[in-house]
């Protein structure tokens, strides 16, 4: 499961705002590669919305299925704000819904119906 667990408001090339969701899966334990010791964490997410603000406020705790997971993507920069310590990752967090994706490999092209 996922929940809405907040909102952002971002700003697009075009100088338009739009609102991002805030989205975080379930409770996984993760073993510390320091202590060897097990701790829970849960991931987060965001994903961009069609909503107005309102509707953002209104959805916050709302769960759907799904799961938050790692993706692999090209290397780049963050910056851990707490810090200021720079880091490469190689990968990003987003959201997945088996079922959706099903659905969608089964979709057939209109244009290739006879």
């Amino acid at each position: 499961m996922v929940t809405i667990k907040g909102y952002e408001k971002r700003t697009n090339s075009d100088g338009e705002e739009f609102f991002i969701l805030v989205l975080q899966g379930g409770v996984t334990p993760v073993k510390s590669k320091e202590t060897g010791r097990i701790y829970f964490t849960a991931n987060t997410a965001t994903a961009t919305s069609t909503f107005d603000e309102e509707t953002c406020k209104e959805i916050i705790g709302t769960q759907f299925p799904g799961r938050i997971a790692k993706k692999k993507v090209e290397p780049y920069e963050y910056t851990i704000p707490e810090t200021g310590e720079v880091l490469m990752l190689e990968h990003r967090w987003e959201y997945q819904d088996e079922v959706l994706d099903e659905i969608t490999e089964q979709l057939i092209d209109e244009k290739q119906v006879v």
